[in-house]
């Protein structure tokens, strides 16, 4: 698989492509949080299917394999920021398509009270040329994605 190269916290506001939403969760932090690390991550995204490729406790250099598009897209991540009940961070690795030059994800979750916390999804993407022109299927990726999550949680768009 063609590599990608690493990034670090920084590139999510410098990256050229990026996509961010915030959704107010009306669920404890600590049962956002163990949906996230499941066996089956995000198994409520459509277009995605993820599997830990690293044995628990899962922390800084962990590892997963995301299919995007039924395989369409095949990514291997490496966790580079791991706070555990709060944040963590990925960038990709490799990929089957030579589409990014940098891909990473950080995943944000703080209480809001008892009952209810904030889940911050932010990704940031800078696409190669071949990938330029995929760009606008990344937007709807990540569009579905939120909306899928967004459903999973019970939670509106604002």
């Amino acid at each position: 698989m063609p590599q990608v190269e690493p990034v670090d916290a920084d590139f999510f506001d410098s990256a050229p492509f990026r996509v961010s939403e915030t959704f107010h969760i009306p669920r404890p932090a600590e049962a956002v949080w163990k949906d996230l690390v499941s066996d089956r991550p995000l198994d409520w995204c459509r277009v995605l299917s993820i599997h830990w490729t690293s044995a628990r406790p899962f922390g800084v250099g962990t590892t997963r394999t995301a299919k995007i598009l039924g395989g369409v897209i095949i990514v291997n991540e490496r966790y580079f920021l791991w706070e555990e009940g709060r944040r963590m961070a990925f960038c990709v690795e490799s990929a089957n398509l030579p589409m990014f030059k940098h891909l990473a994800e950080d995943y944000l979750v703080e209480p809001d009270g008892p009952d209810a916390c904030r889940f911050t999804w932010r990704a940031g993407l800078a696409p190669t040329l071949v990938g330029k022109l995929g760009s606008p299927v990344n937007g709807l990726l990540f569009k579905s994605i939120f909306a899928d999550t967004r459903k999973h949680f019970g939670v509106r768009a604002h």
